[in-house]
């Protein structure tokens, strides 16, 4: 029987946080293990327990130094354990510190430690995703392997129309089923 395949979900603060509930569901009905890290900032949109309940494992979040349950280095840990990496919704404050090897936080630490892919799907405003810096940024985790799911034009939170919405979650389920 072939071994399950493990994606460490980062979940970041983007008004589509919300849409990751759905996809750790989602990605558990392809088979795969999902085990949740959550940004500091994204505790403030939606609670760890959601995650907890949905994905039936501990949800990690928040910075690096928290109490360890167990003595294991949870960055390089929960790296090693990854088949994949996925962070969705990915901000622009979360591309740009990944492009810039910036390591503050549990979620970019995972990032740089794993040796799995690492796959983004952003979320943000379209004046955000379109600025050139966020665009440089983009193309330099390219460069490095990093996949992105480009987000789809529609109806943002600030209610205009325009790119920069999460990537359907068929659409993703069906990128990470492709690149496991």
């Amino acid at each position: 029987m072939p071994k399950v395949k493990t994606i460490v979900l980062g979940v970041t603060a983007s008004i589509a946080i919300y849409k990751a509930c759905d996809l750790v569901r989602r990605l558990q009905d392809a088979g795969y293990r999902v085990t949740v890290v959550m940004t500091k900032e994204a505790e403030e949109l939606i609670r760890p327990i959601v995650f907890q309940s949905l994905s039936g494992n501990k949800v990690y979040s928040g910075g690096l130094f928290a109490q360890a349950e167990n003595w294991e280095i949870e960055h390089v840990c929960l790296a090693d354990k990854a088949d994949l990496v996925l962070i969705a919704p990915a901000t622009a404050n979360l591309i740009a510190k990944l492009a810039g090897g910036i390591c503050d936080d549990l979620l970019t630490c995972v990032c740089l430690a794993a040796k799995a892919p690492v796959m983004l799907a952003p979320a943000m405003n379209e004046n955000m995703y379109l600025h050139k810096l966020t665009q440089e940024n983009i193309k330099k985790l390219k460069t490095v392997g990093y996949k992105i799911i480009a987000p789809k034009s529609g109806k943002l939170a600030c209610g205009k129309i325009g790119a920069g919405c999460l990537a359907d979650i068929d659409t993703i389920v069906k990128e990470v089923k492709k690149y496991l």
